[in-house]
């Protein structure tokens, strides 16, 4: 172990590229003794960051960095995917050999400030199932256990849909006006809220996502039609020669036809256009139906991440 000589703690409110850098090493070097996942969400956070990389005042501090002198030996990050008063998720890493001295402790008494602050809805922790240390420390936290999410990887020799299941479907890139429609299925996939959204429902700016400022984020959504109506979505995601494939899901009136395999197929082709090397996506434990569609489409599990839910 390594006696921590110089601490310091940055704060900010999005990372520069030098700061990714430094971040993604520490993450490496944790992966690697660790043998664990992490969802640090790097690479999602550089492509928010405004364009000259500079904040004039920082509104919400969602970077915290533990430095020994001039080396990065603790990180913790905080992300939000919806508007104001959503969920915020927290992930975060210690160097391996700088642990045991309170570093990650300090780093979580600032995030759960920085959450009461913004008086936001509940924290949600994320820990690998495999991480002794992660999971321990959530324990203490008093967290109650939410859900988990398999991280899975295609492997090859995947299963090929039957043609006539594509018959018909068209893949195409949204655009900004179709923010309420993506509005109203990630209402029903990932809320199980059929009818919160219609087309006239009237959404504050800052909870939609606007998918041609996505794309310039590094996410591209894909809307499904069959005979010009739309059947469902999908998100992909394409960095370091990883394909990520998000938000999938077929609507209720178009399910048990055999879309879900046609979608998911489709988008493995789109990514792999790319020239992605690799194809991954992230599934909810609970998603039986997803879970089996998935692995017979040759996507295995590589690791579990555990969610653990702190109320406000």
């Amino acid at each position: 172990m390594k006696i921590i000589q110089k601490p310091w703690i940055k704060l900010k409110e999005t990372i520069d590229y030098e700061e990714h850098d430094l971040i993604n090493k520490l993450q490496e070097k944790c992966i690697r003794e660790d043998q664990i996942a992490l969802k640090l969400e790097l690479d999602y956070k550089m492509g928010i960051t405004s364009e000259n990389g500079k904040i004039a005042s920082i509104q919400n501090v969602n970077e915290f960095m533990y430095f020994d002198g001039q080396q990065l030996i603790g990180y913790m990050g905080v992300c939000s995917f919806g508007g104001p008063g959503s969920s915020i998720e927290v992930n975060g890493m210690v160097h391996p050999e700088y642990r045991r001295q309170s570093v990650f402790k300090t780093l979580s008494e600032l995030v759960i400030a920085e959450w009461k602050r913004r008086n936001s809805g509940s924290m949600l922790l994320l820990s690998d199932r495999q991480s002794n240390s992660g999971q321990k420390f959530i324990k203490g936290t008093g967290a109650q256990y939410k859900h988990s999410e398999y991280e899975m990887y295609l492997k090859e020799g995947n299963v090929k849909p039957l043609q006539s299941q594509l018959c018909g479907i068209t893949f195409r890139k949204a655009s900004n006006a179709d923010a309420l429609e993506i509005a109203r299925q990630n209402a029903i996939y990932f809320n199980d809220k059929t009818d919160i959204i219609s087309s006239e429902t009237i959404i504050p700016n800052e909870y939609m996502i606007l998918p041609e400022e996505e794309e310039k984020n590094g996410m591209t959504i894909y809307i499904a039609e069959k005979d010009q109506q739309i059947i469902g979505k999908a998100n992909l995601q394409l960095i370091a020669g990883i394909g990520g494939i998000y938000g999938l899901g077929v609507l209720p009136e178009h399910r048990g036809k055999g879309f879900g395999r046609a979608i998911l197929i489709m988008a493995i082709e789109k990514l792999k256009k790319l020239n992605a090397n690799e194809v991954m996506l992230q599934v909810a434990a609970e998603n039986s139906k997803a879970l089996n569609l998935y692995k017979s489409c040759g996507f295995i599990e590589t690791s579990t991440m555990d969610y653990y839910e702190i109320k406000a």
